[in-house]
């Protein structure tokens, strides 16, 4: 078995074990956090402006492209998976629709209007706007990794476009 694999395995029991100890006076608390780690369904990141439409979709076994309508898939490890899913598990997905993005190059063509949408047990979370490769702080992690092996003609900027 693959030793990055066996360790991301062990390390999402091991967590689960801790959520479960720490947890024992509220069960609704588990629950909740519970549905949240083990029903992540899909991830999607919209982008969009004048000219360019392009939707990234994650499931559990497979990465979706669609640029302007041509459409690629490949395949998605389950590490590459468990790595995504940790992301989120940082996320306060009830507050994802109010962070405060830190550029505004979206409202002048600067830049592509981005927006996150994470699936959990049917219900489908969507992130303010953002510029694209500039997303909230809170969302920067998960961010990186969902674009870790996506090349794109458009780099993210690392500059600040207040």
């Amino acid at each position: 078995m693959n030793p990055r694999l066996t360790i991301a395995l062990i390390s999402l029991m091991l967590c689960n074990v801790n959520c479960t100890s720490q947890q024992k006076g509220n069960p609704d608390a588990f629950t909740s956090n519970a549905v949240q780690k083990s029903k992540i369904e899909k991830i999607e990141i919209k982008e969009q402006t004048r000219g360019t439409d392009r939707l990234i979709t994650f499931i559990p076994n497979s990465k979706t492209i669609s640029l302007n309508g041509s459409v690629s898939v490949s395949a998605l490890s389950p590490l590459d998976w468990a790595d995504i899913v940790k992301q989120i598990e940082v996320i306060d997905l009830d507050k994802i629709a109010s962070l405060k993005s830190p550029s505004e190059g979206r409202f002048t063509d600067r830049a592509l209007i981005s927006s996150v949408l994470i699936t959990v047990d049917g219900k489908t979370y969507e992130s303010s706007s953002f510029d694209a490769g500039i997303p909230p702080k809170e969302l920067e992690n998960l961010y990186k990794e969902l674009f870790k092996d996506i090349k794109t003609k458009q780099k993210p900027s690392t500059r600040n476009l207040h």
